[in-house]
Parts: structure tokens; sequence; C-alpha cells
């Protein structure tokens, strides 16, 4: 049984495959399509539920990629939502909605929550950003009791790193984000999934003219953003969390018939 932690207080403050390949990193685009639906499995089979921001999102992140990589061995399902933080996503109910799936899966059955926040619990968002010292760290804390208190897995997954270069280094304004949330990982002795470090470390071996190919829109449009991802983006960072969750989560690791 696990203490209750503290209540979040209000907020402070895929296509064909192509040629070109990054560094680490299989640049391969497969068609996005239908994601299946979370169902009753049989009981020894896991299921995974994808809960964040944009850049987990369907269409501007990289979640329904992960998702393909992960069916049909498991039932995965992409609840991720643009803008979000761990205070907005709580406050309008999608966590709640989130939990009642965790709640109805069969008995037995092992569902891991992908929980990814960071990138809108920054300073300057109205209704989202929260105190790093102290909300950010006690809000994840109380989703991860709160998965395990219905029955599920917490996977705790560090922010999507920004793409946006400052000379030749890539401009990292998320790293005490990520920093708080593996000390959060630690104290509650959750799975953890450093994605921040690992896509940090891709984009900064690309530079920022092979890291603008990831994006939503081309650079020379006006919705263009160093955030958002486009198919190729999606690609890269879904088989990229692929790899990690099968090295931190055994039990997420893509069956060898579907690499």
């Amino acid at each position: 049984m696990h203490p209750a932690p503290p209540t979040p207080t209000a907020p402070s403050s895929t296509r064909r495959r192509t040629a070109r390949s990054a560094p680490g990193w299989a640049l391969t685009l497969a068609a996005l399509g239908g994601l299946a639906p979370l169902a009753a499995l049989a009981a020894d089979t896991p299921t995974v539920l994808l809960v964040g921001d944009s850049t987990m999102a369907p269409q501007t992140g990289y979640g329904n990629a992960l998702c393909q990589r992960l069916e049909p061995a498991l039932a995965c399902l992409n609840l991720g939502r643009g803008g979000r933080s761990t205070l907005s996503y709580r406050a309008e109910g999608l966590w709640d909605r989130a939990l009642a799936r965790v709640r109805a899966s069969a008995p037995g059955t092992m569902v891991h929550v992908l929980i990814q926040f960071g990138h809108n619990d920054q300073p300057g968002k109205p209704g989202r950003s929260t105190d790093l010292a102290t909300e950010y760290p006690a809000n994840l804390t109380r989703y991860v009791a709160d998965v395990r208190a219905a029955g599920g897995v917490p996977v705790l997954v560090t922010p999507l790193t920004r793409r946006t270069f400052r000379g030749d280094k890539v401009d990292d304004q998320l790293l005490p984000w990520a920093d708080a949330m593996r000390r959060v990982a630690g104290e509650q002795r959750v799975a953890f999934v450093d994605l921040h470090a690992a896509s940090l470390k891709l984009v900064q071996a690309m530079g920022q003219q092979r890291a603008d190919e990831l994006a939503e829109t081309p650079p020379d449009q006006p919705r263009f953003d160093r955030t958002h991802l486009g198919p190729k983006g999606a690609c890269v960072f879904g088989e990229m969390m692929s790899a990690e969750l099968a090295a931190q989560v055994p039990a997420l690791a893509r069956p060898r018939s579907a690499a």
C-alpha cells in the first residue's frame, strides 16, 4: 500500500523507408494507420496507455508510431493531448478517463501507463504551468500513486527535447524538468525512461538542418516549429521509445517477429 501523495496545488506559474539515417536510429517511415482500441486480452497480455502532451499525442507526436511498434502483441492506446501539463490533464478530466480504462481491464491484465509531461508545466502558460520545485514533482507522484491504486504499472517518461540550436548546441531548457522526474522515479521506485537525454543526444548529433526535417511542417511554412513532429519525426522517436522501453521495461519489449 502506497501512502497518498500530496494533491497538486493551483498553478504558479509512417510512409516509405527513407535512405537518410540518423546516428544510432533508423529513420523508418511507416504509414500511420488506425490504432487498435484497448480491448479485453488474455490475462497474461500487457496493454499500454500513453498519457502526455503534444509531443506524444496523435498527429503532432511520436505516440502513434510507438503504438505501431508495440502492436499487435500489445494493445496500445494513445491518450496524449496537445497543450496539457501535469495540472491541466487532470483538471480537464482526462486523467480520470485514463484511470477508468486501467480499472476496466481484464483481471490479471498488466496495464502499463506511460506518463510524459514537462513542456507545458514550464512557466508562462496560465492554467497549465506548475512550480518546478513543488507542484510538478507532487503532481507526478500523485499520477504514480493513482496508477498503482488502479492496478496498473506506471512508467515515467522525461519530456522529448525541443530541436532549437543556439550556435552548435541544442538549447536545452527542459533539463530541470527531466531531472525532477528522475528524482520522483527514484523516490517512488517506478519504471523510468529518459527520453529527454536520448532525444537530446540524437538531435545534437543531427545538427539544426537535419533536425528540422523531423518537424510537423517544413521550415518555409508559417506553422513551422521545433517542438512538434511530422511523420518522419514520429517514426524516429517512436523507434527510439520502443528501444528505450525494451531496455527499461522488458515486459514492453517489441517481439522479434515485429522487428
